[in-house]
């Protein structure tokens, strides 16, 4: 063993000695610490970031909680108004049907009038048309123009022979 690497050298051991503290000494100083502090410093944005995060996750179910009871309550408002809609449809569909039927029974009622009206008119136009011809039948009967009492008994006569005529 004469290597002088392999063997102990108690000069070299206090030298290495104090060469590996002086240079862990000037590690730590000016590279460790830096080092650790820049770690450091990453490990707290990472957990802020972290944090961050955890709060905006956060912020944002609570925004779409309160999307989705925003949309609910739309729907809800929209069936709402939709349901108004149709019984607002509904009530002037049947107001207008309502005034339709009265307004066509008015019809009805001014038509029957008018016919009630018109049969009267006719009724009378032919009684008169009757008392003329009765009385031209009677005249060329009799040859002569009764007087007025003999024509009016001459009349109710023929109308009474008449079917169907009341007086």
């Amino acid at each position: 063993m004469d290597n002088p690497l392999v063997q102990l050298d108690p000069g070299l051991f206090v030298w290495t000695i104090i060469t590996f503290l002086i240079l862990l000494g000037l590690l730590s100083k000016f590279a460790w610490k830096p080092l650790l502090h820049a770690l450091e410093k990453r490990e707290n944005e990472i957990a802020q970031s972290l944090e961050d995060a955890e709060k905006a996750r956060k912020e944002l179910d609570r925004l779409t909680s309160e999307g989705n009871e925003i949309i609910a309550k739309a729907r809800s408002e929209a069936q709402a108004i939709v349901g108004e809609g149709k019984k607002a449809a509904d009530q002037l569909k049947e107001s207008t049907l309502l005034k339709a039927k009265e307004t066509a029974a008015a019809n009805l009622d001014d038509a029957k009038e008018q016919i009630k009206m018109e049969k009267e008119k006719a009724i009378t136009e032919i009684k008169g048309e009757v008392v003329g011809l009765s009385l031209s039948i009677a005249e060329k009967l009799v040859k002569k123009n009764l007087n007025e009492e003999d024509n009016k008994s001459l009349i109710n006569e023929s109308l009474k022979n008449i079917k169907g005529y009341e007086a």
